[in-house]
């Protein structure tokens, strides 16, 4: 029987304890037991919008580096959504996994990974439209928020890394680390060795320490 990883993604903190993650697995292990898969393992990304590129997804990571090594070749999702939201970082996942010889198997959409140009293109438009969605979803919320800015005079958004308790002390740590010329990587390393989570996610990333302590984006972290 052929073996497979569940890969279950939502994009906003709120949707974590909503109904995503069962509706997701639910739809692979119905298509999984039709196909005669056996699912091992499941993965779920909380919290990660599907425009973050895979290697800023702690868990994708983790997944990839664990199927790579187990012997597992297969990943199932739910859809093509919830493997990504943009054109161009769906297209680099399915690209990079053909590359590491990995299955990935949309439960709703079989056989887009095809190189056929007629599924290729299918796919891409597919991709396109969810890409869509997403831009939707960002603009509607903006006005949203433009529109309880002119109501209230305020609206906030995220709260840059280091606003919240105990935060701070993480960026004094960092500073301190970096000080004695470690690296961003091997900052991240020490977090993670130290038992300090980030906000978003289960792990740290040397991107994200850098852009901490450098001040580009210090909402990153925020949105994670």
């Amino acid at each position: 029987m052929q073996k497979a990883f569940a890969y279950l993604r939502v994009s906003g903190k709120g949707q974590i304890e909503g109904d995503g993650f069962t509706r997701q697995l639910k739809a692979i292990r119905e298509y999984a037991a039709l196909n005669a898969i056996k699912v091992v393992q499941i993965f779920r990304e909380e919290g990660v919008s599907g425009t973050v590129e895979c290697m800023d997804r702690p868990t994708w990571a983790e997944m990839v580096g664990m199927i790579l090594a187990n012997g597992v070749r297969t990943i199932m999702v739910e859809s093509l959504s919830r493997l990504a939201r943009d054109l161009f970082v769906q297209e680099y996942i399915l690209r990079d996994m053909e590359k590491r010889g990995i299955t990935l198997i949309s439960v709703t959409e079989p056989d887009l990974g095809s190189t056929e140009p007629t599924r290729v293109m299918f796919r891409q438009i597919l991709g396109a439209i969810h890409q869509y969605e997403k831009t939707m979803i960002v603009l509607k919320l903006r006005g949203a928020r433009m529109r309880q800015k002119a109501k209230t005079g305020r609206c906030e958004g995220a709260k840059p890394y280091g606003t919240l308790p105990g935060e701070a002390a993480v960026i004094e740590r960092m500073k301190a680390l970096r000080a004695e010329g470690t690296g961003f990587d091997r900052i991240a390393a020490k977090l993670n060795e130290d038992g300090i989570k980030p906000r978003r996610g289960a792990r740290w990333h040397g991107l994200t320490v850098n852009k901490i302590l450098t001040g580009k984006g210090r909402t990153m972290e925020a949105k994670r």
